[in-house]
């Protein structure tokens, strides 16, 4: 089942390069390793539920890739709950490195990611010898591999500003579009959802009236009956909003409640508790817009399956298998773990995954990807997955493939050396 020659598992992207090396006998110079990798993210908490999800993505796929990988490694999974806090980040990404930690991934939070990056930078140049690489697997900030960008930090999933690319040139089709309400959270991530619907908006369907927009604190807010009665009364027909975790799965849960019929364009419908608050309700008028979705089909779907067997679970954060997966190819072609000689090895990696091929843009290290829209409605034959056993799906209705989405950057990538 895990052949590399399979049509759909991931580890058949490696390159010929390196399939050549390896068939010709070469010496892995790797091989045997144990690279451990830190988890640093909620474990605890209204979004401790992703976490935990996500870990055991995380220790899921590992546990294929350690069975056959283009580095012959061993990939450890060390977990550090970091409460959603930049603060406890900053404590734990010491705990890691005091550990002798040099890969550290983390994701849930734009500004706990920005506070990452930058400590990760610093702690580099304080360290020569003892380089810490930071894989980021969800947070989308822009900023992040635009003004911010560090030449450490590698992003996996695509930048707000490329799935609001993706969206709105949806959206643009969709005449039943006419008056928009903005929702979001109060940090970063929630700034940026808001600013680019607005631009994109006005630049492809100048029709189109935002007739509403707030924010709201991450994490905190537990009733959104408040929120759902200003978006009825600002006469909105849609809703745009990057909401993720508890945040969308109460907005949702209280727009049913409210009798809201409006359509929602999210990022996150398929992430843990969602798909339940959406329940039977929702069918045709709440999209996502991600890089993968849940009715891939092939081995990915074998595998999804087994996740959901192994753990009443979904398997929905799908750069982690982009991580394993350029990681192991980045080493086997640096021949060495050592995160200086891997890092420039991620630099314009390309490989082929589950959506295609995808490269890390060398200029500001943002993976270049393909991005489906996908909609939520009963499961059936040609789509039958169902997250949290709703009955219900997230089935593709659009693809845009990675140069359609691909958002310019002003990143002025500073190198060591």
């Amino acid at each position: 089942m895990f052949d590399i020659t399979s049509t759909r598992f991931p580890l058949r992207a490696m390159t010929a390069a390196a399939a050549l090396a390896l068939a010709a006998g070469a010496v892995q110079a790797q091989k045997g390793e144990t690279v451990k990798l830190a988890y640093i993210d909620a474990l605890s908490g209204l979004m401790g539920p992703v976490g935990q999800n996500q870990v055991k993505t995380f220790q899921f796929l590992a546990e294929k890739f350690n069975k056959s990988n283009p580095a012959g490694v061993k990939f450890e999974i060390v977990t550090f709950d970091n409460k959603l806090s930049p603060a406890e980040t900053l404590n734990l990404l010491k705990a890691a490195t005091d550990q002798g930690i040099r890969y550290v991934m983390q994701g849930n939070g734009s500004s706990v990611a920005l506070a990452l990056s930058d400590a990760v930078g610093k702690y580099n140049e304080r360290n020569p010898g003892k380089e810490v690489v930071y894989l980021n697997y969800s947070a989308v900030d822009p900023d992040l591999t635009n003004s911010k960008c560090s030449y450490w930090h590698f992003r996996f999933d695509a930048d707000t500003s490329m799935k609001m690319e993706a969206l709105t040139t949806f959206m643009k089709d969709q005449p039943d579009v006419k008056k928009v309400f903005l929702l979001n959270q109060n940090y970063a991530h929630g700034h940026q959802v808001a600013k680019y619907a607005k631009e994109m908006l006005a630049r492809k369907r100048p029709d189109i009236q935002v007739v509403g927009e707030d924010l709201h604190p991450l994490a905190q807010v537990r009733d959104f009956a408040p929120y759902v009665a200003k978006i009825k009364a600002s006469g909105a027909d849609t809703v745009i909003t990057g909401n993720w975790g508890s945040d969308l799965a109460l907005l949702v849960k209280a727009a049913n409640e409210a009798g809201y019929n409006g359509k929602f364009y999210t990022y996150y419908t398929g992430v843990t508790g969602t798909p339940t608050a959406l329940g039977q309700g929702g069918a045709g008028r709440v999209y996502q817009v991600a890089y993968s979705h849940y009715n891939l089909g092939g081995e990915t779907q074998k595998l999804a399956n087994e996740f959901k067997a192994k753990f009443n679970d979904d398997m929905y954060t799908l750069s982690a298998d982009h991580i394993l997966l350029m990681l192991s190819q980045a080493m086997a072609n640096a021949k060495s773990t050592d995160p200086v000689k891997v890092a420039k090895a991620l630099e314009g990696l390309t490989v082929k995954s589950f959506n295609g091929d995808v490269t890390m843009r060398k200029s500001d290290h943002q993976l270049q990807q393909a991005l489906y829209i996908s909609v939520w409605q009963k499961a059936d034959a040609k789509y039958p997955y169902s997250p949290e056993n709703t009955g219900m799906t997230l089935a593709p209705v659009k693809q845009f493939e990675s140069y359609v989405s691909s958002t310019p950057t002003s990143c002025q990538m500073k190198r060591p050396g």
